[in-house]
């Protein structure tokens, strides 16, 4: 990344055009800030040589009255312009953390599968945070700073050039110094952002997985990573903290040398009888020193902000510029299907050269209940990924009642969908809100009597609060088999018309299989179901099987036609569970 990224600068403001009024009233507020901090040593060496040292009483008390309405205006001036720019900032990175959002849940499934989690996680809460101390912290400071800097030198020269000369003199030498500092700092906060994201990658990884760690007793070989991750992260704050240490000292040393200059210069010009030089332009240039190398001296800490803040926005824009989206040019919205799904010679790999389909070829009619089953691998729950548009297709067709998929929109399409999965996913909220995933349409009383259909009604009310259960992170307070009841009943209650099991009863309790088996029965009823199963217990009651193997269709044909097939692929896999295995059957 350039020092200062000129377009990246561009594009954030761009976000500010929204808050157009506020921000220009900011501006105004560093302008007024920058006036009132300029005015309080002048009206203070008015009121020294023009009022005290004249010993006029009157005109001391409305100076000091005069000076006491500059400060309370000056506090008002830095209360609206902080609250300014923080209400600004928080107003921006609102926005863009909506768009971020929005962004990355239209992602294709294919870019979830090689980025971190964590990675994304940092991205798009403190990537996104830094971005408003642009505002907050950075741009704004740095203007008010500036514009009180240029207004002080006004007032100094003003006042006494030749004082005002002897400040020029250690300008350069603090100016360098800050320049200096500000491009080491920008490695620095580069490297700190690098470390954060590794470092929320790792701990998110390693809580989600916490049974494994635990299981396979990894605690110390991951507390050992851990600690490697975490000491790359602490030398990248020391960095940090080495270059703040070097620099403000440094700008401390500058200044008070600066002070010291000018009491001896200015003692001098006073004693020697100088015209132009008053008692007074010495305490308001005291002032004046203090309040100039003040924000000189910060300006590199708050353009380092501003810089950390761009470093992030940097990385946020490179996930909002990423174009890994299904192309959802479909102009069709889908009606309620009839259900007659056809995969004509469609071909897909998740990798450019590995196919996993290799030209398959298969249809479920309407109403059908079609199984695929196959070894792990064979291509099973791709064909489902493709159904709903999850990933892109490299050749070949699939239509739905006849109409190429890609005719229909994402949205419109993927809701005529329902799918049941194997692992099942519940998020940290009630069992209600988990069903209908807070669809308003769904009202609790169709929920309800769903549940009754299904049977999974008096479950739910064994639960503490019924459907206001929370069933926290994962749905960890339930079982396998209940987490899987709730899924088939989150499936139902959106009534579509293609129903899709994957794997939806192979990992369930013993005494709750009868009850997922009456669930299976009621939502495959009267719809197109395509159910994906190890288990062939489960499909042997399937209008139709289809036999994948290595992303082929090795047979087709019913339960009862493909048992005939004295050394067929499904007979192999039905006396492989079942002859061995009669205590599975």
């Amino acid at each position: 990344m350039k020092a200062f990224d000129t377009q990246l600068f561009k594009r954030i403001l761009e976000y500010t055009k929204p808050y157009k009024r506020r921000y220009y009233s900011v501006i105004l507020w560093a302008v007024l800030l920058s006036l009132f901090a300029a005015l309080r040593p002048y009206l203070l060496k008015e009121i020294i040589d023009g009022y005290v040292i004249q010993k006029n009483f009157n005109g001391f008390i409305l100076m000091v009255s005069l000076m006491g309405i500059t400060l309370v205006l000056e506090v008002l001036a830095q209360f609206y312009f902080t609250y300014g720019t923080n209400w600004l900032g928080q107003d921006i990175i609102k926005d863009i953390r909506i768009k971020l959002f929005k962004h990355m849940t239209s992602f294709r499934m294919s870019y979830f599968d090689h980025e971190p989690v964590g990675k994304l996680v940092t991205r798009s809460v403190s990537d996104i945070e830094s971005i408003a101390r642009i505002f907050s912290q950075g741009l704004f400071m740095i203007i008010s700073d500036i514009l009180k800097m240029l207004v002080i030198l006004i007032f100094m020269f003003f006042i006494n050039w030749k004082l005002s000369f002897t400040v020029m003199v250690s300008m350069p030498i603090l100016i360098y110094v800050t320049r200096v500092f500000q491009r080491k700092m920008q490695v620095a906060f580069e490297e700190v952002r690098n470390q954060i994201a590794n470092m929320n990658t790792f701990v998110q990884e390693r809580v989600t997985g916490m049974k494994i760690v635990q299981l396979f007793i990894r605690e110390d070989i991951e507390l050992e990573k851990f600690k490697e991750i975490n000491d790359k992260h602490r030398k990248a704050w020391i960095k940090n903290v080495w270059y703040n240490s070097i620099f403000f000292p440094i700008a401390d040393i500058i200044s008070s040398l600066t002070l010291s200059f000018i009491v001896y210069f200015g003692a001098n010009l006073l004693l020697t009888g100088d015209p132009v030089t008053e008692f007074g332009d010495l305490l308001a240039f005291n002032m004046y020193i203090a309040i100039f190398f003040t924000p000189l001296r910060q300006i590199a800490d708050k353009f380092n902000e501003m810089q950390m803040g761009m470093i992030a926005a940097n990385r946020v824009f490179e996930i909002l510029d990423t174009q890994s989206h299904i192309q959802d040019t479909g102009t069709q919205k889908a009606p309620n299907f009839k259900g007659k799904i056809s995969f004509d010679k469609v071909v897909f790999g998740y990798k450019p050269d590995e196919d996993v389909l290799k030209g398959i070829d298969l249809t479920a009619n309407e109403g059908e209940m079609v199984a695929i089953v196959g070894a792990t691998g064979a291509g099973k729950s791709t064909i489902i990924n493709l159904l709903n548009r999850f990933y892109e297709i490299k050749s070949g067709t699939i239509s739905i009642d006849g109409n190429d998929i890609r005719n229909y929109s994402l949205d419109s399409l993927r809701t005529q969908i329902a799918v049941v999965l194997q692992d099942v996913f519940l998020f940290a909220d009630t069992i209600y809100n988990n069903i209908t995933l807070h669809n308003p349409h769904i009202s609790k009383e169709e929920v309800m009597v769903a549940a009754k259909e299904i049977g999974a009604h008096q479950f739910i009310m064994s639960l503490p609060e019924g459907y206001e259960y929370n069933v926290k992170e994962r749905g960890n307070m339930l079982s396998s088999g209940q987490r899987q009841l709730i899924a088939f009943l989150r499936a139902y209650v959106s009534r579509p018309s293609i129903l899709i099991l994957d794997e939806a009863t192979s990992s369930i309790d013993a005494h709750l299989e009868e009850l997922i088996q009456k669930a299976t029965d009621t939502i495959t009823k009267n719809r197109t179901s395509i159910v994906i199963a190890h288990r062939l217990a489960t499909v042997i009651n399937a209008d139709k099987i289809i036999v994948l193997d290595k992303g082929m269709v090795v047979e087709e044909g019913t339960h009862s036609q493909l048992l005939q097939k004295e050394n067929g692929y499904y007979r192999r896999l039905y006396d492989s569970q079942f002859v061995n295995h009669q205590e599975e059957i």
